[in-house]
């Protein structure tokens, strides 16, 4: 395949998964700019070994990449950077879930109570709708793993969505 082709069919890649995976790049980021930033990171390196890749592999490896690149992000961060208080919510950007939710702003703030491996589970379990075995690939984990973090996520979430739902009463 020549260099012109691999870029025209990897700009068709970027153009119809852009949306999905800022989607789940958000989700599991917890903020909209610093998913964009990750996505485009990603895609960059994705570009880089365009030419190796096979039809069916550049979703499950965008996936682990942004996965990969979030983790060694916040492990960064908590290294530089231990701080008691919470930042402040910035302004909401158009909601990346679409219609899929009908209160997308309480599960965002539902997201971010998760620690980070709970939020990439629940985000590729069920935003992705990947498979517990799928979602143990993307992870580098084991499927046990994926199972009992699901569930505790789930338990965080439930808890968390019931407190919102109080609140806004």
């Amino acid at each position: 395949m020549s260099q012109e082709s691999e870029d025209a069919a990897y700009a068709a890649f970027v153009e119809a998964a852009w949306h999905r995976h800022l989607r789940t790049a958000t989700l599991i980021t917890g903020d909209r700019h610093r998913a964009e930033e990750l996505l485009q990171d990603c895609l960059v390196k994705l570009y880089v070994r365009w030419g190796r890749m096979s039809a069916d592999e550049p979703h499950a490896y965008l996936r682990r990449m942004l996965v990969n690149g979030h983790v060694s992000w916040w492990r960064r961060l908590r290294r530089e950077l231990l701080t008691e208080d919470l930042p402040e919510i910035g302004q909401h950007h158009a909601d990346p879930l679409g219609d899929r939710f009908d209160d997308s702003e309480a599960l965002r703030r539902a997201l971010r109570t998760l620690p980070e491996r709970q939020r990439a589970v629940v985000v590729l379990r069920h935003v992705e709708d990947l498979s517990e075995r799928e979602t143990a690939a993307a992870l580098g984990c084991s499927l046990g793993t994926v199972k009992s973090q699901n569930a505790r996520a789930m338990v965080r979430l439930r808890a968390a969505l019931r407190e919102n739902e109080e609140v806004a009463r």
